[in-house]
């Protein structure tokens, strides 16, 4: 009788239990990156697929594609909108060509810190932004951090703003950072992120722009001599999903996919920033000579950059500008 009972308990929990692990298919997805495996952002990819496994009961994974073998940002997130690539993280940047408004995250010198970016993307601004990318085929699952940028040269330390002024730099294939460089008098030329290293390698160009982080794990250090801490402009990615992998997934899936990105996020975040001040001091270790820009050269970089700001302002959006000097406001605290 005890047996019996047992057998029809089973039953009943099997029962209840169907419906949702129903609900759970098994699924990998293929998370392209262009940086490498050691990177912070490849790090939180594969913390992304434990989450996902975690939560689906091993059903549900992540594969991580590193070093550029799926693709550039740009030929990633065309594969997604395809749908014949799952996930990729590419520069928000890179979304620029189909979302204009993303543009604003890389105003130059807006942010003043990283708590004030997460504040900003975190919060209606940046959902607002993600809330467009839908109807291109893409779903947006968060934004991880980047970091403020830096320039990186072979020829010679960058003391003052005119110091910048004839050199040849790569830049994001995008017209912000194109307008943005060439009013500092650089030969600013745009290249994927891939072609980089082999391109300071042969002098191809003097130099870069990135974070350090960026600059350590992809040993940008071995081909470039000097680093000047500019923070020209703070730079996010954004973790996107193809809309074809996501309306595939049942509501339970794409709960578990959500939750294991904020998770994630969180986890590149506080990853990417530990690693960021570490990769200064390791940075100079290996031989870059790094130097710091006076707050009167920092200003006359941002008077050189006047006419950019009120250029592509008006070109993001004047709504989604005065919104993100809004959202600025109130985090600083300064909002009346």
């Amino acid at each position: 009788m005890k047996l019996k009972s047992l057998a029809v308990l089973t039953t009943v929990l099997a029962a209840l239990a169907g419906p949702a692990s129903a609900q759970i298919k098994e699924h990998v997805f293929k998370v392209g990156i262009g940086l490498s495996e050691d990177h912070p952002q490849a790090l939180a990819v594969k913390h992304f697929g434990e989450q996902l496994a975690a939560r689906s009961g091993g059903k549900m994974n992540a594969k991580l594609f590193a070093s550029g073998s799926l693709g550039n940002d740009v030929t990633m997130t065309s594969a997604l909108r395809g749908g014949t690539l799952e996930m990729t993280v590419p520069d928000s940047s890179t979304l620029v060509s189909m979302v204009k408004p993303f543009g604003v995250i890389n105003l130059p010198l807006t942010f003043n810190s990283e708590q004030e970016a997460d504040a900003v993307l975190d919060g209606p601004l940046g959902q607002k932004l993600l809330a467009k990318l839908p109807e291109k085929g893409l779903v947006g699952l968060g934004y991880w951090e980047n970091g403020f940028r830096h320039v990186t040269n072979s020829r010679r330390p960058i003391t003052k703003a005119d110091d910048l002024a004839g050199l040849k730099l790569r830049v994001i294939q995008n017209p912000l950072f194109l307008e943005t460089f060439s009013a500092l008098g650089t030969n600013a030329t745009p290249m994927p992120f891939t072609e980089l290293y082999s391109a300071m390698e042969q002098a191809a160009v003097d130099g870069q722009e990135n974070p350090p982080a960026t600059i350590l794990a992809s040993k940008f250090y071995e081909v470039q001599k000097h680093l000047v801490l500019s923070r020209h402009m703070y730079s996010a990615w954004v973790l996107l999903m193809s809309k074809k992998t996501w309306d595939g997934l049942s509501a339970q899936e794409q709960k578990i996919v959500q939750e294991a990105a904020r998770e994630a996020t969180l986890f590149e975040r506080r990853t990417i920033r530990a690693f960021g001040d570490k990769a200064l001091g390791e940075l100079k270790k290996v031989g870059m000579q790094v130097t710091e820009l006076p707050a009167a050269e920092q200003a006359k970089l941002r008077a050189k950059l006047q006419p950019v700001l009120a250029k592509f302002g008006k070109e993001f959006g004047e709504d989604t500008t005065a919104e993100l000097m809004s959202e600025l406001a109130k985090v600083r605290g300064t909002a009346k």
